[in-house]
């Protein structure tokens, strides 16, 4: 760590509070019945998604074990929620040139679970010509590029040729990001670094570029109040080596979250009364705390900056059955 030490005690309670809160709300991540292809995955699929990316995370690598608990139970259901794997051979066969079931499917396999089905459709059509055109951006290549890591299939283009082309790869102006590219860097650190499993994969020309603008950048969206990104940028803090804390940004983002442990995705809008509605406004701010809080809490543990088997050494040998009595 750089720079002003964390504060493990403010931290584990955003984290847990967090969890706390995603729990109560776990109802809301529940799948349509109608899910298919012609579903909307954004409104449907999306969610449950970053649910269980970021849970992987946070059950296999935060110190404490009843956080890990929290966010092993959220995981499994996101299991259950593909009833096992079965949806997304579903939405392969369907539609088979997507490749969100690819990488939905991704973050299961990276812990053990996996699906007869789609283990047999997955080498197929990845193979296609369709499925292989490049995608809308290349930081959404990276994501499919690490799906095909986890799953263990042959990558279909070259992880750092690609990066070279993303936002983050290009070392943009950092005075003319704006909010757009901003969440494109992020995900460009997400997805280099395997969500901070791996903060060796950060080039020190990377991560000097990130070092020196971020905390003009969190000053920056800490003035919108915008959390959602503010988190997201404390989590890239955090996946840097030695890692550095940004204390003041953290005790802001502390101030933003609720007593019931939810984070407002802008500080600027009221909260809906609604809970379906509060849902959709704070879901994905609350987890990106979780997940950012998870990476600083490691960080200032001075975990070593190497892979870390994580969750799938946790999940790995147990079935999905198991994975389903865990809720």
């Amino acid at each position: 760590m750089t720079g002003d030490r964390a504060d493990p005690g403010l931290l584990d309670r955003m984290v847990g509070n967090s969890l706390g809160w995603l729990e109560e709300m776990r109802e809301y991540f529940r799948l349509p019945p109608n899910t298919t292809t012609d579903a909307d995955p954004n409104i449907t699929l999306k969610p449950l998604g970053e649910l269980a990316q970021l849970t992987q995370l946070i059950a296999g690598l935060h110190p404490r074990p009843e956080v890990r608990a929290a966010a092993d139970r959220l995981f499994a259901f996101a299991w259950r929620e593909t009833r096992e794997g079965e949806l997304f051979a579903e939405l392969i066969r369907g539609e088979p040139f997507a490749t969100y079931p690819v990488e939905l499917y991704g973050v299961f396999a990276q812990s053990g679970l996996r699906h007869p089905a789609v283990e047999e459709l997955v080498p197929t059509t990845t193979g296609l010509r369709g499925w292989r055109v490049a995608r809308e951006h290349h930081t959404r290549t990276l994501g499919v590029l690490n799906a095909e890591r986890r799953i263990g299939l042959a990558q279909h283009a070259d992880f750092d040729t690609e990066f070279a082309l993303t936002g983050l790869g290009l070392l943009p102006e950092p005075w003319a990001l704006d909010l757009k590219a901003a969440y494109g860097v992020t995900h460009d650190v997400f997805h280099l670094t395997d969500w901070g499993r791996d903060r060796r994969r950060l080039s020190p020309e990377t991560a000097g570029y990130l070092r020196l603008w971020l905390p003009s950048w969190l000053e920056n969206w800490l003035e919108e109040q915008l959390w959602d990104l503010v988190g997201e940028l404390l989590a890239v803090a955090a996946c840097l080596p030695e890692a550095p804390y940004h204390p003041a940004a953290w005790q802001r983002l502390a101030g933003a979250q609720a007593a019931d442990g939810s984070v407002p995705e802008t500080g600027a809008a009221p909260r809906p009364a609604d809970r379906a509605e509060a849902f959709v406004a704070c879901y994905h701010s609350t987890l990106v705390t979780a997940f950012a809080g998870t990476l600083a809490r490691t960080a200032s543990d001075g975990a070593e900056a190497g892979p870390v088997a994580g969750v799938a050494a946790a999940v790995a040998g147990r079935t999905p059955c198991e994975s389903e009595a865990a809720l």
